[in-house]
């Protein structure tokens, strides 16, 4: 029997276990003769607060004259900087301030835990003493979908330009290392959200949960040795092949009723979502298929369960994000037992909590984040591309995702028209109101890949990875 390679990591260490809402949430003592602490002294200005039991500290990160981040102090003496004129606002949202003057560098060792996953993303930024930043990031699902539509424009542009245009899609190599473009996708932002955190704060430690998912094993639990090796598509030429004889070469809807010799093989799910597994597939006539595509009859077959896209991306990346990241590793097990140990619920920010600390520590208010496609090039919309695209990036000044301030709540652009009026939601896609004047709204931050707000409830759990 053949080894089995399972590519676990083996060169990283494990780990053993609004500006004026934010600022004006606390207000103290203000003036800069008051000022008796140093304005990057972190026992004094990272004081937790709690209001109802719930995490309501905002802490404000701070930079030097560098632009290199030092320790987060309190919205009450970023206050008094910013008055003052010893610092400048960089950032809304984290809120961020830069110095004027020189000052102290005392910094404490900061741990990131990084609950990585297929859609959600949980980070936590932890001291010895407290916690700094937590976060939950929902991750961008549309790639796929929208390099299938890409190709299909592709093709049909093709074949309708150049029509004897001599076949290329077996010239070109893959380089080592290659990786589909959706889960390069899902890397590469995971490495830029780790990236981004230490621009804001003095990051000493990252430790990332990794995966590895049997598949063989989830689909067969009974599965051992070399069963591994003799799958249910052995000794078969393809997967068309395999169907037919997995359905007797027989049409599943009429059971040959129809007599009709020619077998085709059908995509219960598109192949663009639920691929080419022999789950998804199941074998008609050429009288039936016609039929269902025609809108005639019905199938009574059940469409595949969600097929193991995040279980696959978990084990296909777990080994790159260390080594990208060169940090430390640990297992999802570790996760939950020290998670249920310290009596949390589930969510991505909880799970990277105890990722970065083992023992208990003051929390903060937690930030979502929601990954947006940044611009729309297409020419055409609409279901069969025949609608151009004309829809101007500004509207009376504001563009899609911005984020605006509108009766005094803050939400975002979803939809714009040409007449001045706004979709207005929050993140989750809660509507505010669908026809919002372009004149009662004020813009707060322009619209960016990642959209970020503070947490307004405490999240839920989430089974998916």
């Amino acid at each position: 029997m053949v080894e089995r390679n399972t590519y676990t990591p083996r060169g990283a260490p494990q780990a053993a276990g609004n500006r004026d809402a934010g600022l004006k949430a606390l207000r103290g003592r203000s003036g800069v003769q008051r000022l008796k602490t140093s304005s990057n002294h972190p026992d004094e200005d990272l004081t937790p607060t709690s209001v109802g039991g719930q995490n309501s500290r905002v802490s404000v990160y701070v930079l030097n004259q560098r632009g290199q981040p030092l320790m987060p102090t309190t919205p009450r003496k970023a206050r008094v900087l910013l008055k003052a004129g010893k610092a400048r606002v960089v950032k809304r949202t984290p809120f961020t301030i830069q110095l004027n003057y020189p000052t102290g560098e005392n910094k404490q060792p900061i741990r990131l835990g990084v609950d990585s996953g297929f859609k959600h993303v949980g980070l936590s930024a932890v001291s010895k003493k407290q916690e700094l930043y937590s976060a939950e990031v929902q991750l961008r699902t549309d790639i796929v979908d929208l390099l299938s539509e890409k190709r299909a424009y592709r093709r049909n542009r093709r074949n309708r330009k150049t029509r004897y245009r001599q076949a290329r899609f077996l010239n070109r190599g893959i380089p080592k290392g290659w990786l589909a473009p959706s889960i390069r996708h899902k890397l590469d932002s995971h490495v830029r959200l780790v990236e981004q955190i230490k621009k804001i704060l003095p990051i000493t430690r990252v430790i990332i949960e990794v995966a590895a998912f049997d598949i063989q094993k989830i689909k067969n639990p009974g599965i051992s040795g070399k069963q591994y090796q003799d799958g249910e598509q052995k000794d078969f030429a393809n997967v068309r092949e395999y169907i037919l004889h997995r359905d007797n070469h027989k049409c599943r809807h009429c059971k040959g009723k129809s007599k009709d010799p020619i077998l085709t093989v059908h995509h219960l799910e598109s192949r663009k979502t639920g691929g080419n597994r022999p789950a998804n597939l199941i074998t008609l006539c050429e009288t039936c298929h016609k039929a269902y595509h025609a809108g005639k009859i019905k199938l009574t077959q059940r469409k595949p369960t969600k097929g193991f896209k995040a279980e696959t991306f978990m084990t296909l990346v777990r080994r790159r994000l260390v080594d990208v990241l060169k940090c430390r590793y640990t297992y999802g097990y570790i996760t939950k037992l020290n998670r249920i140990l310290a009596g949390l619920s589930k969510s991505h920010a909880n799970d990277a909590f105890v990722i970065a600390s083992k023992i208990d520590r003051p929390r903060c208010c937690s930030y979502v984040i929601k990954q947006v496609r940044k611009q729309n090039r297409k020419l055409f919309k609409g279901p069969h591309s025949g609608v151009r695209n004309t829809a101007a990036r500004y509207i009376m000044g504001f563009q899609r995702y911005d984020k605006v301030l509108w009766k005094g709540q803050e939400c975002f652009v979803f939809g714009r028209r040409t007449r001045g009026t706004f979709d207005l939601r929050l993140l989750n896609k809660t509507k505010i109101n669908g026809d919002a004047k372009a004149k009662d709204c004020r813009l707060l931050e322009s619209s960016a890949t990642w959209l970020t707000t503070l947490q307004t409830k405490e999240p839920r759990g989430d089974p998916e990875l």
